[in-house]
């Protein structure tokens, strides 16, 4: 029988490794031709390890295991995979609980079933943790920490479900904690899941996992009416966010030495288009000279606007205002900041 029968046809019958491999569409992507991401439900409470003095043992729960592309599904009843061994006199060690499903035609095990397994880990001044053999097919329950005799022994172990994996159908969100889960990239662009550490939901940009409201630096265009300024030796720096249409950037300019301020009204690019509703939009501005004044003002972002201008107050009375240029609010130099932050809609 070859592994490109359908399922459900009419007179077809299937083996075990073709019913594997369609099992395999049910379960999310692991990035490879046919491959899923192995584990147990989120919020299933099942496969649960703890510890009866020495004597380890496993609730009886439900999980999916794989291998080449293959589904291995599983059910246990509640198992003891064994006894903690003795602890070493000087050094602590870590071991492993997992389950293993023991397959003969790939791990030449002589059996076909689920278990639990309790892997001893070596003693060490680093302990780490153990790693079944090449060919064992398994996914991990838990680590025990087993401190050496002086810090109480095998009696005095900690079990820790950091390591368990858990995996979600195609599309669901994957709630994920480990450092391992953390640093695995998407497969696919949207694709979303749940940081547990930092408690938000998070999306695959096709580069990076990101948050709505995670702030990203950007490199705004720094232009003047007439003539464009120069950046020099200066620095300019800007960053903003957005969630759904809401954008919010903020940035600084910092002029050096080498800096040229060009001529005539400054502007400053947005980090995307906003959006053409016929309303101006606000946020806060201050043009600083070192260690002289501050001038005080707004960042104006025009209806559908792709860059923001810079009015700031001169002096005290009503008339004492002006757009940040190269001479105003005083003439530009290595003295010269500027600083900005602004909420508005984008176009799209």
């Amino acid at each position: 029988m070859v592994a490109t029968d359908p399922l459900w046809v009419p007179t077809v019958s299937y083996d075990e490794t073709e019913l594997g491999k369609m099992d395999s569409v049910m379960f999310m992507a692991d990035g490879t031709a046919g491959g899923m991401r192995a584990g147990i439900r989120p919020g299933d409470i099942g496969l649960a390890v703890s510890r009866s003095g020495t004597t380890v043992n496993v609730t009886a729960g439900v999980g999916v295991a794989t291998r080449s592309g293959r589904a291995y599904r599983f059910q246990l009843a509640a198992t003891s995979p064994g006894t903690i061994a003795a602890a070493n006199a000087t050094f602590a060690r870590i071991d492993l609980v997992y389950v293993r499903i023991w397959d003969n035609s790939v791990d030449s095990g002589g059996l076909y079933k689920a278990d639990t397994v309790l892997l001893t880990g070596t003693p060490s001044g680093s302990p780490a943790i153990p790693t079944p053999g090449g060919t064992i097919i398994y996914i991990p329950l838990a680590t025990i920490n087993v401190p050496n005799t002086g810090g109480g022994g095998a009696s005095s172990s900690t079990i820790s479900s950091t390591i368990r994996q858990v995996t979600v159908a195609p599309g669901g969100i994957l709630p994920v904690t480990s450092s391992t889960d953390l640093a695995i990239a998407g497969v696919y662009t949207g694709q979303a899941r749940f940081n547990t550490v930092r408690s938000v939901p998070e999306y695959w940009t096709g580069s990076a996992w990101a948050a709505q409201g995670d702030y990203a630096a950007y490199s705004p265009s720094w232009t003047a009416a007439s003539a464009n300024p120069t950046l020099g030796n200066g620095t300019l720096t800007a960053r903003w966010t957005r969630v759904g249409r809401q954008i919010h950037t903020m940035g600084t300019l910092i002029l050096g030495s080498t800096s040229n301020g060009g001529t005539g009204v400054w502007s400053m690019s947005l980090p995307t288009a906003a959006a053409a509703t016929g309303i101006v939009t606000f946020g806060v501005a201050d043009y600083a000279v070192a260690f002289s004044n501050d001038y005080l003002g707004v960042i104006q972002i025009d209806s559908g606007a792709s860059a923001g201008v810079f009015v700031v107050k001169t002096g005290t009375n009503s008339s004492s205002a002006a757009q940040v240029s190269n001479t105003l609010p005083a003439a530009a130099s290595s003295s010269s900041r500027l600083y900005w932050s602004v909420t508005y809609e984008a176009a799209t």
